[in-house]
């Protein structure tokens, strides 16, 4: 909730001259009664009822986020698989028609330009999903380097919508909107199917909360159709929406990393953990020096804690040590929902980052005891 805070007194401050985009469903949210602030140049839906009882509902149940805000780029041709493993750190040669991949756009200097989901659609084509904040970045930047492929690159974020149905029951409550069998489609796995009377919709079994469901691509123009018809259908679910700030501590919660908190432009995949989605099978950006790091090993680590005491760690709260010495800076951080006490993320020397070590975080006058402790928080 405190980075949707510092965002918008970002917002307030800085001159108006971008004027905030809406999403198809703009209106449908502010009938609802949510609460809208300004995020990555949209107007969204931070809360409706409150993060705790979002929260739980996705948890327990299933809830629905609007993340039409998302970035889509669609990358096709004979040069198009070559294109994206030379941009992204993973290996989406081993991707096959249906399947999606987590991955990360390395810079030339061992940062993170953006994290993605990469999806093949078919031979020769490919849908790559980006952060909202980093569309013209993630743009520029793929486009920079096609140049020496001639892919076919297209940007069709203005004209697409996103929502996330998200929880335990959505399976079971989706169920009826469409002809296939939603509870075969595997985890980073999706069709394209009729779902909700609207034909050729990519309904994928991904999503940011780590309490499975769906994610649903379709056009602007479809996207109410859809959300009214998933609350029809999610009614004797007690189906609701969700905001923005509830996604945020259900990812936290997993120890997802967050754009612009938990990793950037000037942390590397390694240090962040995300060695799993970094394959040295292959020639990318920058991979030469992001092997010799793994062969030298990294002098910092993002690291998962538990407060010891009562408390709520903030993003860019210090790390410090027994003594009192900073160590490193909390990237993210709140109270957790499902178990009660103060969690976060943030990096810290690798020789101080054990699993069972102990830490603390300054919060205002008070060096607050922690633990490391490892992924995720939260254990269905």
């Amino acid at each position: 909730m405190y980075r949707f805070s510092l965002r918008l007194i970002f917002d307030i401050f800085t001159p108006q001259i971008i004027q905030m985009k809406n999403t198809a469903l703009t209106k449908t949210h502010e009938a609802l009664g949510a609460k809208m602030v300004p995020f990555a140049g949209y107007n969204m839906p931070v809360s409706y009822e409150g993060v705790n009882i979002e929260h739980e509902t996705v948890r327990k149940g299933v809830g629905v986020f609007d993340v039409s805000h998302m970035g889509e780029f669609l990358v096709g041709g004979p040069k198009a698989l070559d294109l994206i493993q030379k941009v992204t750190s993973n290996d989406a040669s081993k991707l096959t028609i249906g399947k999606a991949q987590y991955s990360c756009l390395p810079n030339e200097t061992g940062g993170i330009v953006d994290d993605l989901i990469v999806y093949k659609i078919k031979e020769e084509q490919y849908l790559l999903v980006v952060n909202a904040s980093n569309i013209d970045k993630d743009w520029e930047h793929i486009s920079k380097y096609n140049e020496n492929f001639g892919a076919d690159l297209r940007n069709i974020s203005e004209g697409y919508s996103l929502l996330a149905i998200q929880g335990p029951k959505a399976v079971e409550a989706m169920q009826p909107l469409t002809s296939i069998n939603l509870s075969a489609i595997k985890f980073y796995s999706f069709e394209v199917a009729d779902f909700a009377g609207i034909e050729h919709v990519i309904i994928s079994a991904t999503g940011y909360t780590g309490s499975g469901g769906f994610e649903i691509y379709c056009k602007n123009e479809e996207v109410q159709q859809i959300w009214d018809k998933v609350f029809e259908a999610g009614s004797a679910y007690n189906i609701k929406p969700i905001g923005l700030a509830a996604r945020d501590t259900l990812r936290l919660e997993m120890g997802y990393c967050l754009y612009g908190n938990d990793i950037n432009d000037s942390t590397s995949p390694l240090e962040a953990g995300l060695g799993w989605i970094t394959k040295f099978t292959k020639d990318f950006i920058n991979s030469e020096a992001l092997a010799k790091q793994k062969e030298e090993g990294v002098t910092k680590k993002l690291v998962a804690f538990e407060l010891d005491e009562k408390g709520i760690p903030r993003h860019d709260y210090d790390i410090v040590d027994p003594n009192g010495n900073k160590i490193g800076v909390v990237t993210s951080g709140t109270m957790s929902p499902s178990m009660g006490k103060g969690i976060g993320l943030g990096y810290v020397p690798t020789e101080l980052s054990q699993i069972g070590g102990k830490i603390h975080i300054q919060i205002r006058k008070n060096a607050v005891p922690a633990t490391i402790v490892k992924l995720p928080f939260y254990k269905d």
